[in-house]
């Protein structure tokens, strides 16, 4: 039995969902009632983190949309059943960088394969397991790959980031319906605030929905 809480952070490429974890992690950490895990997607474990070099990797360019999204539910599986479902037994808090709202929208909506068939693939890989709560950073595709250009600075550009504008803005569009569907457990953050406000706004979101763990 699933005794603990599994939360997910989602939003398209350039809502800094890194940046929010990161200032957030530790003030939850603070006032947790129980153990804290925070992992990401893909990656997570070994297993998963080779599987994430090989879809990121920007000369990879000859890769399948559906190919890509199995390696994302392969990944994903690995990283559920080392990582994530062992926290949740022991009743932990989870928290994760991505999950199955990524793939919906990236593979589902961005590749244009749909969202049923990356459904199936999906709830094959994590029997039918779902986070408990969502926050979804929204920010316009615009403000995304700009935020993006600035921030590269000699980084690795991966190969999701260097999509058109189009394909960013479908992702964007698929997260806004997915959202509208699941109002109770997607909680929508505006990221073109600034970081302060959008940690704030996430920390209350989490903890005044769930004071039984903080």
């Amino acid at each position: 039995m699933v005794n603990g809480l599994f939360i997910t952070i989602e939003g398209p490429d350039g809502a800094g969902k890194t940046s929010v974890i990161n200032e957030l992690y530790p003030r939850l950490q603070l006032i947790a009632k129980r153990g804290i895990v925070k992992t990401r997607e893909p990656g997570g474990v070994k297993i998963s983190e080779k599987i994430r070099q090989i879809i990121l990797d920007p000369q990879n360019e000859e890769m399948d949309e559906r190919t890509e999204a199995l390696l994302y539910a392969a990944a994903r599986r690995q990283h559920l059943v080392q990582v994530i479902l062992p926290a949740l037994s022991a009743g932990k808090i989870v928290i994760c960088d991505r999950f199955v709202d990524s793939s919906l929208a990236y593979q589902g909506a961005g590749r244009r394969i749909g969202m049923p068939d990356i459904r199936k693939i999906n709830e094959f890989a994590t029997e039918g397991t779902k986070p408990d709560f969502t926050l979804y950073l929204d920010v316009d595709s615009d403000t995304g790959l700009k935020r993006i250009e600035n921030a590269r600075s000699g980084r690795q550009v991966d190969r999701l980031e260097t999509e058109s504008l189009e394909f960013h803005q479908r992702v964007r569009h698929a997260y806004l319906k997915l959202a509208e569907e699941e109002p109770i457990r997607i909680h929508k953050v505006d990221a073109r605030m600034s970081l302060t406000d959008v940690v704030e706004e996430s920390f209350t979101a989490i903890t005044e929905s769930y004071p039984q763990f903080f």
